[in-house]
């Protein structure tokens, strides 16, 4: 056996590694000197010779196929580097293939959308209106506001102590819209009753937005505001004069506290309070959402105290919405007065941020990108930033347009005898868009068609007392229906839980469902309706909800702002609403 090796495979071999079987018995034996070997008898039988001879031979084949096998594993062993060509020689031999067969005979594949990533609302209405219009079914109202939980009552008691004497002025100057202002002068007042300070009225900014130029007393009653407050914070028009002089009459001379977003409370006591203290007079700018919202409940309460009780909208803003409201309730006598209101963010500036796409096409690409450069400019065409509008829509960030509204709408039961009050700005290509939501709702108004021009003169040009209208009219009404998140309907879902005995009364949609159900081409009336529904009772059961940390009490007034009452005070006030 001198010159063989032996392979890993259990096999012997030549120095070139070939495998050979190893020998039959009978030569083995002659190998061994042969003296062993016994010989058949003479007379064997044939029998016995044709079976040695079939065993020996299916040895052979046996012995030939596993030899061949282990010589194609040794040549693969190897040469293992074929392994990992094996692919590429594999797309190439396809390529060619492929290259030699006509496009249009290989089938595509075409990657489909990702379910509620596309608009395609209208082509769902254009399918389902004729099943929609023939839907005779209960209406909404006779249906809403089932759940039984529990009862509140609001009970923000008054301080009859008395005030000690003041520690200094705060000035505040509150910047945003409506009610981000409304935030400021909440906070403003809290902070000013915890650090026994005298709360001038607040200031606020002119914004390049909202463009309003009002001041506190045209959207708010600024006598009722002091008067409601007097045992709590002292609330001033002005800085008197013996405190300015030592600014020189000037603002812009006053110390000016640059304070965090959502500072907590302790943070005004341990740095506000002893510069306030020194000085006698600071002022923060800007103010929004300078105080955190947790906060000890001496310092909710008048946070409270602000919000539902001390800011009532001046008169003139009172008095046209109690005209709004009582012409809506004539509107729906079908109903029994009962209207819905509706706060629609389809404006232009919102559509514009929110990079969704609609079904406008080139045109309307072109014009979101011209309002975003003037509004925004250079925000969303920053080096390495991605826009994904189909993952926007499916994370429900999208703006509801009129028709998904009036889809939803019709969905949860309400009929087109239905009176809807829409609170909006300007809705983007209004001549287009409303004319689904007015196919399916006729009976919709807005204050402009409810008030006469005369009527909207004093507002017209005053962004935040429009606002304050639409305000008034919704917080009224039977159910409120948010549709895009936002400083208005928290503070209207606060206010509302606030009247109602602790229930918001209010729609809240789940935009990631919406997205999916109204980009689903075979749905049919029946399933979507259903769908629908069970969104409406999921926002009712929601309606009823207590603050939890990190949440405002602006929305959330249970259990800062109000009580809860056993039966017997439930039934008592039941009768006197």
């Amino acid at each position: 056996m001198q010159g063989q090796t032996y392979s890993r495979l259990g096999s012997f071999g030549g120095a070139a590694g070939a495998p050979s079987p190893p020998p039959p018995p009978a030569a083995a034996s002659q190998q061994r000197g042969g003296g062993g070997r016994r010989m058949p008898a003479k007379g064997g039988s044939a029998r016995a010779s044709s079976a040695a001879a079939a065993t020996w031979s299916g040895v052979g084949c046996g012995c030939a196929a596993r030899r061949a096998a282990r010589a194609v594993l040794a040549a693969l062993h190897r040469r293992q580097a074929v392994f990992l060509f094996a692919p590429l020689l594999y797309v190439a031999a396809m390529l060619l293939y492929m290259g030699s067969i006509p496009l249009d005979v290989v089938p595509r594949i075409i990657a489909r959308p990702a379910p509620g990533s596309v608009y395609r609302s209208p082509q769902l209405y254009a399918r389902l209106r004729a099943d929609m219009d023939a839907d005779n079914s209960t209406d909404a109202f006779a249906t809403l506001w089932r759940y039984k939980g529990g009862v509140w009552r609001p009970c923000i008691n008054n301080i009859t102590n008395g005030l000690p004497e003041s520690n200094g002025y705060i000035y505040i100057e509150a910047n945003g819209g409506l009610n981000q202002q409304r935030t400021s002068i909440c906070n403003a007042v809290a902070i000013a009753g915890f650090l026994n300070a005298t709360l001038v009225i607040p200031n606020f900014h002119f914004h390049s937005i909202w463009r309003d130029p009002s001041k506190f007393k045209d959207i708010y009653d600024e006598d009722h505001f002091v008067k409601r407050l007097q045992n709590d914070v002292r609330v001033v028009e002005k800085v008197p004069d013996f405190i300015m002089e030592r600014f020189g009459h000037n603002i812009s001379n006053i110390f000016n506290f640059k304070i965090k977003a959502w500072s907590p409370i302790q943070y005004y006591k341990d740095a506000v309070l002893p510069k306030l203290i020194e000085e006698r007079l600071i002022r923060i700018s800007p103010f929004a959402n300078r105080l955190s919202f947790d906060a000890p409940p001496a310092v909710q309460r008048l946070r409270c105290l602000a919000n539902f009780e001390a800011l009532r909208f001046s008169n003139p803003i009172a008095t046209l919405s109690e005209i709004l409201v009582t012409r809506m309730k004539g509107k729906s006598l079908e109903s029994n007065g009962k209207y819905i209101a509706v706060h629609l963010r389809f404006e232009e500036d919102m559509v514009a941020f929110s990079c969704c796409v609609y079904d406008g096409g080139d045109e309307e690409m072109k014009e979101m990108n011209a309002t975003r450069e003037i509004g925004w400019r250079g925000k969303f065409t920053k080096r390495g930033r991605v826009i994904r509008p189909g993952v926007i829509r499916m994370n429900g960030k999208c703006p509801l347009t009129p028709l998904e509204v009036g889809l939803m709408l019709r969905g949860m039961g309400f009929s087109n005898n239905t009176a809807i009050f829409l609170a909006s700005g300007k809705i983007y290509r209004a001549e287009k868009n409303m004319v689904p939501l007015l196919e399916m709702f006729p009976l919709l108004q807005t204050k402009e068609t409810l008030a006469s021009a005369e009527e909207l003169a004093p507002f017209k040009n005053f962004s935040s007392r429009m606002a304050a209208i639409d305000y008034s009219v919704c917080v009224h009404s039977d159910a409120f229906v948010t549709t895009q998140g936002g400083n208005f309907p928290h503070f209207l879902m606060g206010h509302r839980r606030y009247l109602y005995g602790g229930h918001a009364r209010t729609i809240r949609p789940d935009k990631r469902r919406l997205a999916v159900l109204f980009d689903n081409p075979r749905i049919r009336w029946e399933p979507l309706k259903r769908h629908l529904l069970n969104m409406r009772a999921h926002s009712d059961v929601k309606g009823v909800e207590m603050k939890r940390p990190n949440e405002s009490v602006y929305t959330f007034p249970c259990p800062n702002c109000m009580c809860h009452m056993n039966r017997t005070e439930h039934s008592k006030s039941s009768r006197t609403i």
